[in-house]
């Protein structure tokens, strides 16, 4: 098990220029930025304000590979090594729908060396991946939506952050699943339906948030699009902030976690824990934390900056130094806590920011504000919501 060392700041002259951070297993110094609770940049500053979308001229992009209509069996690459298996075949068949990639692994017409496979086992370079005929789901014709699918239109498009023809990023409200499973009746994937185009092609998701977080999305509007985003996570391009209230003040104010997570089931739930490197479906997880702000020693205002993508990473992280998000009904693990009165029992995690290449050009950088319940917290808190993030400029993996 990983274990948190405290280590003293450092000015960021004392680096030398080029040098990466120690890559130890506990949270250490993370980005460079002067000591203290209050350190974050005001909106107005010209230096962070981002410069907005403008594509370039359209290229020509082949089309990424029709559908198979019948069996066929392929080849883990070094580029998916790891990989979830349903995001495997959103990768490489970005046409699917997420209710048919479940349906042909719970059937068993997938399998990986020939042996059946979850969606969510891990592939490994080199393995043959047998792919069953794939379809795309019949298109529905706008003209012929219903009064309710009318309604998840407008609730998708009151959801938008921004929009062109290839890529939306939604702002998520917290309570809102981002796709379909046991006990959940409406989630985005399925909302995504009533938004097909003339082409019968669906939205689809590119990356996911947990059913509680809120904020930004993002969501490819086009197979081309998909392919070229799910690259762009794959490689690390992407960049996301997360704002999050945490019980305590964490130590260093600045540091660096970096843990291996393995998920433990139970009867009546699984939740992600801290493993040992070698641990059986263990993988090397890594987030950056920054405290923007404080209230009192009680609660901590944090940026935090996910290098690495796993399950409930972010709470994980913060519940192992201590320092668990508030509302967090899965890792909160402070006993005889009391949450200070007016504050919603909530999670409160927000995918505040992400920045990632657009598929044509350019860079799409779209940030979202605070969900209801953390927004009341901020203002009874006295937080001053519009600060920006002195953990954005982390350094990578």
């Amino acid at each position: 098990m990983s274990r948190r060392v405290k280590r003293p700041l450092r000015p960021a002259g004392d680096r030398a220029k080029g040098a990466r951070p120690h890559r130890g297993p506990a949270a250490e110094r993370g980005p460079a930025h002067r000591a203290g609770g209050k350190q974050a940049v005001r909106l107005g500053d010209k230096q962070r304000a981002p410069k907005p979308f403008v594509p370039e001229p359209e290229k020509s992009v082949a089309d990424p590979p029709p559908l198979p209509t019948k069996v066929q069996t392929v080849v883990v690459t070094a580029d998916e090594d790891n990989m979830r298996v349903d995001r495997f075949l959103e990768a490489r068949f970005p046409g699917l729908s997420f209710s048919h990639i479940q349906r042909i692994v719970r059937k068993g017409e997938l399998r990986v060396n020939g042996k059946r496979a979850d969606s969510k086992d891990r592939l490994e370079e080199g393995q043959s991946v047998r792919i069953p005929p794939l379809r795309l789901d019949t298109p529905k014709a706008a003209a012929s939506l219903s009064e309710a699918a009318k309604k998840t239109l407008q609730d998708l498009k009151d959801m938008i952050l921004f929009e062109d023809a290839d890529v939306m990023v939604l702002n998520k409200p917290a309570g809102l699943a981002v796709q379909g499973g046991s006990g959940i009746t409406r989630n985005v994937d399925d909302m995504l339906e009533v938004m097909r185009d003339a082409k019968g092609q669906k939205p689809r998701l590119v990356h996911r948030l947990d059913r509680e977080t809120s904020g930004c999305l993002l969501i490819a509007k086009t197979r081309f699009a998909a392919t070229a985003l799910t690259g762009s996570f794959r490689h690390r391009s992407a960049r996301k902030i997360y704002w999050a209230l945490v019980a305590g003040v964490p130590k260093p104010k600045q540091g660096r976690i970096s843990t291996y997570l393995a998920k433990e089931e139970s009867e009546e739930d699984s939740i992600m824990r801290i493993a040992a490197h070698g641990d059986e479906g263990a993988s090397h997880a890594v987030t950056y934390y920054a405290v923007v702000e404080t209230s009192a020693t009680k609660l901590a205002w944090v940026s935090l900056k996910p290098v690495t993508g796993r399950t409930h990473q972010l709470r994980a992280h913060m519940a192992h130094i201590d320092h668990a998000i508030v509302g967090d009904p899965k890792y909160f693990n402070k006993e005889n806590w009391q949450l200070p009165g007016g504050l919603q029992n909530r999670l409160h995690l927000l995918a505040r920011r992400i920045v990632i290449p657009h598929p044509r050009g350019g860079v799409i950088d779209a940030t979202a504000p605070l969900p209801p319940h953390m927004l009341q917290s901020w203002n009874l808190l006295g937080l001053e919501a519009d600060r920006f993030d002195p953990i954005e400029n982390a350094p990578e993996e």
